[in-house]
């Protein structure tokens, strides 16, 4: 084979080795490279659809199921969302479809009764989560080791509980968290904690904010304050949370190291952040 031949060859071995080897670093990346107009977007690059679950199911009240239509990328991490006290999943229903259309399964659930305590909260999510894996109609699209959890208010403490009983989580976001246990040193999961200046109902100086500060100063984790908000901030579509919950699921649930752009440096205080406390991602 003569030399102008194989520098060709050569050059086209290391070029598809590379990319192979760039592919094969982080399988769970889904979607294209991220910028700031994509993580702030009412929709993302996925197409959404969804498949509502019965209340008759066992171990939380039912809800609804949002994920990629497509499977050509593969299977997709998955995240359980818990209303507030007396709250329903219609009041955390905007991030079914604007997470989902980021990449993963999103499931907004009802509880069992609107009044459950924060404890119970926890429970039905890890339940909501087992029924995605294991029996619901788009188990076969989900990666079983990668699953998050959110919340609103007593959801939020729900949230908490649930990461400190299930440490293989990958990601938890309480959004305005309210429970009346206030340290949280046993949680082992990477944890974005959102509270808001003007919430009366949870304060941040007794909830987010000793929340944020008894997790372990080794964890991955974030406080974000949400200026001039109130307790209410999220359940209705607000881009400041979608934008860092976007990049929290996505950098702990994906591993997709693309997103650590927009949590550290942490964001300085503006119009809508109050303030933003971080470790930094341990990559």
């Amino acid at each position: 084979m003569q030399l102008r031949t194989l520098i060709p060859l050569a050059l086209t071995l290391v070029l598809v080795t590379g990319t192979a080897a760039q592919a094969a670093d982080n399988p769970y990346e889904r979607g294209p490279a991220p910028t700031v107009s994509s993580i702030e977007a009412l929709r993302g690059p996925f197409a959404v659809s969804e498949t509502s679950v019965s209340s008759l199911v066992g171990g939380f009240g039912g809800g609804t199921i949002y994920y990629p239509t497509s499977t050509t990328s593969g299977t997709f991490g998955a995240v359980a969302v818990s209303p507030g006290y007396t709250g329903t999943q219609s009041s955390i229903s905007w991030l079914g479809p604007r997470l989902a259309s980021q990449g993963f399964v999103v499931f907004t659930i009802d509880t069992n009764t609107i009044y459950d305590q924060p404890d119970s909260r926890a429970s039905q999510l890890l339940a909501a989560l087992d029924y995605l894996t294991q029996q619901s109609s788009v188990r076969s699209r989900i990666d079983a080791t990668r699953l998050g959890v959110m919340g609103h208010s007593m959801g939020g403490g729900g949230t908490l509980r649930a990461a400190s009983q299930r440490p293989t989580l990958q990601a938890a976001i309480p959004l305005t968290a309210w429970h009346t246990t206030k340290n949280w040193s046993s949680v082992r999961v990477p944890t974005l904690v959102v509270g808001a200046e003007d919430d009366s109902i949870a304060p941040v100086a007794t909830h987010s904010e000793p929340f944020y500060t008894t997790l372990p100063s080794t964890l991955d984790k974030a406080y974000l304050e949400l200026n001039n908000a109130t307790h209410f901030a999220p359940n209705s579509n607000n881009t400041t949370i979608a934008k860092y919950s976007i990049s929290w699921l996505k950098r702990f649930i994906d591993n997709d190291t693309r997103y650590e752009q927009f949590l550290c440096p942490a964001p300085g205080r503006s119009t809508l952040i109050e303030e933003y406390r971080d470790t930094c991602p341990h990559s």
